[in-house]
């Protein structure tokens, strides 16, 4: 299983940004992609997760509200929309697959991580 994360960059604070993860590895739907974040001197933290098959999601209290994960089924990406951001977002975000279609936003419950990209927020 392959993953690329895209789409960071320097945002001011209540700006917007999606970022976007390429899976490529499955042969089929049964699978979950989750994202995440790992700001410095800190523990990764589960932010967002979507199932595959009927697209079942869920949402860490700290972005309920104003990030939303969705996907692309055909181009097998999973995007994550980001708005109104706050300094406290800035962080290293990645995503990750986990086998089967339970929704997790626990960080130990993905195995495979793809390289992640930096999001910024400073005005």
């Amino acid at each position: 299983v392959q993953l690329q994360a895209s789409g960071g960059g320097l945002v001011q604070p209540g700006g917007s940004l999606k970022l976007a993860c390429e899976v490529r590895g499955f042969n089929d739907d049964f699978y979950t992609v989750g994202w995440f974040r790992q700001a410095p001197g800190k523990e990764r933290e589960g932010l967002a997760s979507i199932s595959g098959g009927e697209g079942v999601s869920i949402y860490a209290e700290s972005v309920k509200g104003r990030f939303s994960i969705s996907r692309d089924k055909a181009k097998r990406i999973v995007y994550l929309q980001m708005n109104d951001l706050k300094s406290e977002d800035s962080a290293v975000y990645s995503c990750a697959t986990r086998a089967g279609l339970t929704v997790r936003l626990s960080p130990a419950s993905y195995r495979s991580y793809g390289q992640g990209t930096l999001v910024t927020v400073s005005s």
